[in-house]
C-alpha cells in the first residue's frame, strides 16, 4: 500500500531535536519514493535572506538541512546541491558562512551554489516572462526549505515567495517593480517545488530579516506550496485574500487553497494523528503589529524587500523612544521615486530628496541614526523658532 504523502496533506512535528525531528518526518512522509532516481540531482534550497543566525528569526535552521541530508544520503541519493540567493544588499557567501552551511556543506560533501553569481536565462512561466538562475535547469527534484514567518509588504512569506531567491538580483527588483504578488504567483509555475520542509522553529511574524522571533519549535512537511501559504495566513490571522498572491497561484494551477479537504497531521511518539475543525489551529501565534503600528509613516512605490525591510524594524525602533510622533512627515522610499524629489526619503532611489539616507540598501542602524538626527535636528529647530 502506498502510504507515501498526499498532495492535500500537511505533516507536523514539535521538539528540539531538529535534525531528528525533520528525519521522522521524511521517513513517515516516505520522501524516498517521490525521488525519480537515485542519482537525480536533488536541490535543496533554504532561506538565508541576510546573514544572521536562525535563532534571530529569519534564516533556515542548518540542522533542518542536516536531517534532509542524512535521510537522503542514507537512501543513496548523492547528487546533491544548497542552492541559495540572498537579498539585495547581502551577499550570498556571507551569509553561507554566517547561517552554518559553510561548515554543514563541508561535513557532509554537498556543495553550495550562490545563485547570485548564477548565470541566468529567460523562462515563460505562464504567460509572464521571467529571468531565472540556470541552476534551476540542472535540478532535477527541488526541496524547498523556507522558514515560516511576517513580511513586511506581503503580510507573509513561505513556500511560494521563498523561490525568489533563485532569482538573479536584477529580477528581484523587477519583481517590486512589478508589484510582487503577480510574478510570485507566475514563478510556482516557473520553478517547480517537488517538496517543501517549513522550518517553522522561531520565525520573526512581522520583519523578514528577523529580530523578533516567537519559539513554536515545529517543523512542517507538505508537497502542495500554495496550500502550506493558505494555511501559514491562518496562523498569521490573515485571510488568503490578504495575501493576493496565494490565489493568483492556485488559479495558475500552482496548487490548491483548500484546506477544508486538506489533511493536517501530528507526528507525536505515539504515531500521527490528524486535526479536525477549528484544531487544525492547534497553537496560538500573537498577533504581528509592529509593522502595523509604523507602515502608515511610509510612502512606498516599487521598494525592494531589502531597502523596505530595514527600514521598517528602524521605525520599530524610533517609536520604542517615543520620536516618530515628532516625525512631521512621511517617509519616501522605493523605485519609483528616481528622478524625483521631494522632502524625506530612504534609499539611493530617493538621492534627489532634501534629505535622503543613501544606501541601497541601507542598513537598519544606518536608517535608525540618520532618521534620529533628522528628528532631533528638525525638533532644536522648531525649538528655536518659538
Amino acid at each position: 500500500k502506498d502510504r507515501s504523502m498526499k498532495e492535500n496533506e500537511i505533516l507536523k512535528i514539535y521538539g528540539t531535536d531538529y535534525k531528528e525531528m525533520t528525519k521522522l518526518l521524511l521517513t513517515e512522509a516516505e520522501l524516498e519514493s517521490r525521488i525519480p532516481a537515485k542519482n537525480a540531482r536533488i536541490g535543496i534550497k533554504p532561506n538565508l535572506v541576510a546573514p544572521s543566525e536562525a535563532s534571530w528569526g529569519a534564516t533556515t535552521h542548518p540542522e533542518i538541512v542536516a536531517g534532509i541530508i542524512e535521510y537522503l544520503q542514507d537512501h543513496g541519493c548523492r547528487n546533491l546541491v544548497i542552492a541559495e540567493g540572498s537579498w539585495v544588499g547581502d551577499r550570498t557567501e556571507e551569509s553561507f558562512e554566517v547561517c552554518g552551511y559553510r561548515k554543514l556543506s563541508e561535513q557532509y560533501g554537498v556543495p553550495l551554489l550562490d545563485a547570485q553569481k548564477d548565470t541566468h536565462f529567460t523562462k515563460d512561466c505562464d504567460g509572464l516572462k521571467l529571468e531565472l538562475c540556470s541552476c534551476v535547469k540542472n535540478i532535477d527534484f527541488l526541496i524547498n526549505v523556507p522558514v515560516l514567518k511576517g513580511h513586511c509588504q506581503t503580510k507573509i512569506t513561505c513556500a511560494l515567495k521563498n523561490m525568489k531567491g533563485l532569482l538573479p538580483n536584477t529580477e528581484k527588483r523587477h519583481f517590486h517593480a512589478m508589484g510582487l504578488h503577480r510574478p510570485i504567483a507566475h514563478l510556482a509555475k516557473g520553478i517547480r517545488q517537488d517538496f517543501i520542509v517549513v522550518d517553522h522553529i522561531c520565525g520573526d511574524l512581522d520583519f523578514e530579516d528577523g529580530g523578533n522571533p516567537v519559539v513554536k519549535n515545529c517543523i512542517m512537511v507538505s508537497r502542495d506550496p500554495v496550500l502550506v501559504d493558505t494555511y501559514v495566513c491562518g496562523l498569521l490571522h490573515y485571510g488568503i485574500e490578504e495575501v493576493p498572491y496565494i490565489q493568483m497561484a492556485e488559479q495558475l494551477g500552482a496548487g490548491s487553497t483548500d484546506l477544508e479537504h486538506a489533511k493536517i497531521g501530528v507526528l507525536a511518539e505515539e504515531g500521527t494523528y490528524y486535526l479536525e475543525g477549528s484544531a487544525i489551529w492547534d497553537e496560538e501565534l500573537p498577533y504581528a503589529d509592529k509593522v502595523v503600528a509604523v507602515q502608515d509613516l511610509v510612502q512606498e512605490v516599487e521598494s525592494c524587500s531589502a531597502c523596505y525591510g530595514y527600514l521598517l524594524p528602524a521605525l520599530d525602533r524610533l517609536r520604542k523612544e517615543g520620536l516618530l510622533e515628532q516625525l512631521g512627515e512621511k517617509i519616501c522610499i522605493g523605485q519609483g521615486y528616481r528622478g524625483k524629489h521631494g522632502k524625506l526619503g530612504v534609499g539611493n532611489c530617493t538621492s534627489g530628496f532634501d534629505f535622503c539616507v543613501k544606501g541601497c540598501p541601507p542598513t537598519e542602524t544606518e536608517i535608525y541614526e540618520a532618521l534620529k538626527r533628522y528628528i532631533v535636528l528638525g525638533t532644536l529647530t522648531q525649538e528655536k523658532r518659538n
